[in-house]
């Protein structure tokens, strides 16, 4: 438990929910709203919780949690992630989307277990890398700077020069048995596939 504590868990909600038309933090799933899923996970999990957003103060009831917003404006998500470990007091950051309803606290613990030697601690499918599912490091706020300042904002880019840990399918198949451990709300489509 006492590695658990010392990590900073990122919420990030400064999506422009265009699609959506509402924000997707508070977005009902079977009587739970997306926001109070993530935040019991991080609650027994994180000694400190960081929410980014550019709308913060629809966050204020959420006390126990250190509520900022984005310090290079309109750069996405990497933005979001610079922003939430600049300001997280602890040396490591597990960073999940305010609209992924599934999170697995059993995955997230395994993860924070294989941080060692590792600045980012990254799930990979076929499809790709699950970067807003992912640990960081402080140590990565430098590297993450210059692309932001070099309009550089693929994420995925910041693995080819940081030491990181890429989780193989095979390890996040037994936490992800129904294939909807890393799945985002992006349309009212999506949501209904939610509540099936």
């Amino acid at each position: 438990m006492a590695i658990r504590k010392t990590i900073t868990g990122i919420i990030l909600a400064g999506g422009k929910n265009s699609r959506m038309g509402v924000n997707k933090a508070f977005l009902d799933i079977n009587g739970k709203r997306i926001i109070d899923h993530i935040l019991d996970i991080y609650r027994d999990l994180f000694s400190e919780i960081i929410i980014v957003t550019n709308d913060p103060l629809i966050y204020t009831e959420f006390a126990d949690a250190v509520i900022v917003t984005d310090i290079y404006k309109g750069k996405g998500s990497l933005g979001g992630i610079y922003t939430g470990l600049f300001h997280a007091q602890n040396d490591y950051a597990f960073v999940t989307a305010c609209d992924m309803p599934f999170l697995n606290k059993d995955f997230i613990d395994f993860m924070l277990t294989q941080i060692g030697p590792y600045d980012i601690i990254v799930p990979e499918l076929k499809e790709g890398f699950q970067a807003l599912h992912a640990i960081y490091s402080r140590r990565c706020l430098p590297a993450i700077k210059k692309m932001i300042q070099s309009d550089n904002l693929k994420i995925s880019a910041l693995y080819k020069t940081i030491h990181a840990l890429k989780i193989p399918e095979n390890i996040i198949t037994p936490f992800n048995q129904d294939g909807r451990l890393f799945f985002n709300i992006n349309t009212p489509d999506d949501l209904q596939a939610c509540k099936k």
